[in-house]
């Protein structure tokens, strides 16, 4: 039996837009020995990403893409389907992705801009990391460390192509799933839309209601916090990608609501065996929910709480020198509300055990995520 040559992973890419997703693949790419060129249409914001060390900045998209074998285009949804566009034209040889969270618009935009033959080398794509931080000087090589990365070919993309960008997900650490567009985009109105929408909408109704209760949101816990962080997104981003996906994310609302009615129903009825039932049932599927798999081979990930004040990073640091402990990687998440922030520390995976350990000689509660 013959075997099937493995796909060679792009040895140059390019990365058309630079804010915290392009800049955080270009700084992955660029631990895995790929060379990236990058360009932005605000040349400040390129100039920050390549401060990062993650790429060289481009003059202009073409330059950015001539010798690139693979080009993500990072840029906001409504630019994707002009940059993809241009990105063919500049780059014959080179195969197109793209990292915006809606794929049905997008490849619509996409195959009213290119011709046929162009659309082959065409393949949707959306690595679903982030933060709701933006900005090259937020981004992080872990931001796309073990996440699910959707490849969503059209019904022209060449299987040549397809290929091509999953050998390259996987090159940088990520696991590339592979979904119909349509199928993507009904996913995610699920387990990325809504919740923003829930967030959202919960954190404006405290807030109105705060207007005649000036103490309600001084005893906001911890799972009110959790809860609506995501509220603290960026608002131009998310109005942009759910208008994109709006016939998906209304359903998804509607189910939504009828769920929440019939739990209010319950609660009104004083039906405590039904309202029981159905946090029991909720829980169970949360703790079946899939943990974070395992990054790339080779490394483990520690997750350590520190407070959000300057020179707490120094001082998580300083320990981990002091205890001889190789850094891999480091990002901070600051908590929206302030106060506290998580570092995601990536250690070589034989240390992590004597990592943890110096961690908590220093006074640090770690917890291995991966």
């Amino acid at each position: 039996m013959t075997s099937i040559p493995p796909v060679e992973v792009p040895s140059r890419i390019a990365v058309l837009g630079t804010g915290l997703i392009g800049t955080s693949i270009a700084l992955a790419a660029a631990r895995a020995g790929i060379e990236v060129a990058g360009w932005d249409a605000d040349p400040r914001i390129a100039a920050a990403a390549a401060s990062t060390g993650a790429l060289q900045q481009a003059p202009d998209l073409k330059a950015a893409a001539r010798e690139a074998e693979l080009i993500v285009v990072c840029t906001p949804i409504a630019a994707v389907g002009e940059v993809v566009a241009r990105a063919l034209e500049a780059a014959p040889d080179s195969v197109v992705t793209d990292a915006a969270s809606i794929k049905g618009a997008v490849l619509a935009a996409v195959e009213s801009r290119v011709p046929a033959v162009a659309l082959r080398r065409f393949v949707p794509g959306h690595p679903m990391g982030g933060s709701e931080r933006t900005g090259p000087e937020h981004a992080s090589a872990s931001v796309v460390d073990s996440i699910v990365w959707v490849v969503a070919p059209g019904a022209a993309t060449d299987p040549a192509s397809v290929a091509r960008v999953e050998a390259f997900v996987e090159a940088i650490g990520a696991r590339p799933v592979r979904l119909s567009p349509q199928r993507h985009d009904r996913l995610v109105a699920f387990v990325s839309h809504l919740p923003q929408v829930a967030a959202t909408t919960l954190m404006g109704l405290a807030t109105a209601e705060e207007a005649d209760e000036p103490e309600m949101l001084l005893l906001a816990a911890g799972g009110f916090r959790d809860l609506t962080r995501l509220a603290a997104s960026n608002p131009a981003l998310w109005s942009e990608i759910l208008l994109a996906n709006g016939t998906e994310l209304a359903r998804a609302v509607d189910l939504f609501v009828d769920r929440l009615q019939g739990l209010r129903d319950l609660v009104a009825g004083a039906d405590a065996a039904a309202v029981e039932h159905r946090f029991t049932v909720a829980k169970e599927a949360r703790l079946r929910l899939a943990a974070k798999p395992q990054v790339r081979s080779g490394v483990a990930v520690i997750q350590v709480e520190i407070p959000d004040e300057p020179g707490a990073l120094a001082r998580i640091t300083a320990v981990l020198g002091e205890g001889e402990v190789n850094i891999e990687d480091i990002q901070i998440v600051h908590s929206p509300e302030g106060g506290r922030g998580t570092v995601h520390l990536t250690v070589a995976a034989p240390t992590a055990t004597a990592s943890m350990a110096v961690l908590r000689a220093g006074g640090y509660d770690p917890a291995r995520v991966a």
